[in-house]
């Protein structure tokens, strides 16, 4: 069978990526009947070659159509189109009184993990062995015991802690909404970061607490602006999002010598913790003061939100006053992505994905920071996790940024929606982690213009 004639033109003077430029002309074409479902499609060197562009372009359009259902390649036969639209359709444009879908966007915001890396051979063995276990009554309110291990074993090897109560969790926010509920008391008041993770700021606030913003620099968060009368203060030093700052050694000791003397919880999200890239890390929070530090970490920037599990290493009163919690509320996380990662980890596949990943970011983070300080945009971040910060003046510029970025087919994030008060910093979030580095790449050329 030999392959569709595809009513194709690309603009290469468009600020809109060539690649999103192809699958929407795809798209469209499947939508107004030039493409009927079963057409097949040619090769992405071929079509590459027919366009007069490189095979990256055409390679990304496909895995974008592929991803959205539109596409589907069988084993030796090449690429079809799998959507056929309605007989009613119009043959051009959209229907009437309807607007014209929007484009394809490449997403580069912030807090997507590189879930393209993960392995699928250990993946599937990883879900196959976590089904194995036959159902049991038996309530786990701390976690299974293999995945507590695991997770002592990969603090220990990858952030140097050597953990002593180690709780399972449904993820960071998860266990910030534990913490709320089981040691803090509504009307307490809270420090946290500004400009900070807003999920957090939210759990403590519908949980009943004052929150207290406290500004960041590019050593951390300021100790000496935490008030004395807080319970607790949530920060993230590994890398401060959204920021991308690291708390200081000296800041670190002041703020666990802080907590010591008015009594405070530390809540330490280690946010990227694992993904330095220049040095290494400092000792946590909890390994400096595991008498007042509860340290959160999760599964969902280095493998995939999906799993819904985290965990929680915190002091022995804080630890009971969690479970007891969970007894009291009948809730507990989930043990499959628990079994999940038990079994990534005790094949070694958890560790031989870490450093695929670090080097994966690293790379793309020196491709991104690149071509933007070579056009003379300034960058802001230490070298680590998978983000980084255009810096701006105005509230106005970093909108003006997005929409530019948006009409040129790729998301981004700003620094105006992180804070709780009035915003005092501004600069646009450029994640490169969600999707592939060929589409990344593509992004580059059509992103300089947005910040020059």
């Amino acid at each position: 069978m030999s392959d569709t004639a595809l009513p194709v033109s690309l603009d290469r003077d468009s600020l809109v990526p060539l690649a999103v430029q192809l699958a929407d002309a795809l798209r469209v074409a499947a939508g107004d009947g030039h493409l009927r479902g079963g057409d097949r499609l040619p090769s992405t060197r071929a079509l590459a070659n027919r366009l007069g562009v490189s095979r990256t372009v055409t390679s990304a359009a496909y895995e974008q159509l592929h991803a959205e259902g539109w596409i589907a390649g069988r084993h030796g036969s090449g690429t079809y189109v799998t959507t056929t639209p309605p007989a009613d359709r119009p043959s051009k444009g959209p229907a009437p009184g309807r607007p014209a879908a929007p484009p394809t966007l490449i997403d580069l915001t912030p807090g997507v993990p590189w879930a393209d890396g993960v392995e699928r051979a250990a993946w599937r063995r990883a879900w196959r062995a976590a089904a194995d276990p036959r159902p049991t009554y038996r309530e786990d309110r701390a976690g299974l015991p293999a995945y507590r291990d695991a997770v002592s074993e990969h603090l220990l090897r990858h952030r140097g802690l050597a953990a002593g109560t180690v709780l399972a969790t449904g993820g960071t926010t998860a266990a910030v909404i534990e913490l709320a509920g089981a040691v803090l008391s509504r009307g307490d008041r809270v420090a946290i970061e500004e400009p900070g993770y807003q999920r957090a700021v939210q759990a403590f606030r519908r949980a009943g607490m004052e929150v207290v913003p406290v500004p960041v620099d590019e050593e951390g968060l300021r100790p000496d602006a935490v008030p004395a009368d807080v319970r607790a203060v949530y920060c993230s030093p590994a890398h401060q999002y959204p920021l991308g700052s690291r708390m200081s050694a000296s800041r670190r000791v002041e703020l666990v010598e802080l907590a010591r003397a008015e009594g405070m919880l530390v809540i330490e999200d280690d946010y990227d913790g694992e993904l330095r890239f220049d040095v290494a890390p400092l000792p946590l929070l909890a390994a400096l003061a595991p008498d007042v530090v509860a340290h959160l970490g999760t599964t969902s920037k280095i493998l995939t939100p999906a799993l819904g599990a985290g965990w929680m290493v915190a002091p022995s009163p804080v630890a009971a006053a969690v479970l007891e919690y969970r007894e009291g509320t009948g809730t507990r996380p989930s043990p499959a992505g628990q079994r999940v990662l038990a079994e990534l980890a005790r094949h070694g596949d958890l560790g031989r994905h870490l450093r695929k990943l670090r080097r994966e970011l690293s790379e793309r983070r020196s491709l991104v920071s690149a071509a933007l300080t070579s056009a003379g945009i300034p960058v802001l971040g230490d070298d680590a996790g998978a983000h980084l910060v255009v810096p701006c003046g105005t509230a106005a510029e970093e909108a003006a940024r997005l929409t530019a970025a948006e009409r040129a087919g790729i998301r981004l994030d700003g620094l105006v929606r992180h804070f709780t008060g009035t915003p005092t910093v501004f600069g646009n979030l450029i994640g490169y982690a969600g999707c592939s580095r060929e589409v990344l790449h593509s992004a580059l050329k059509p992103l300089i213009p947005v910040f020059a």
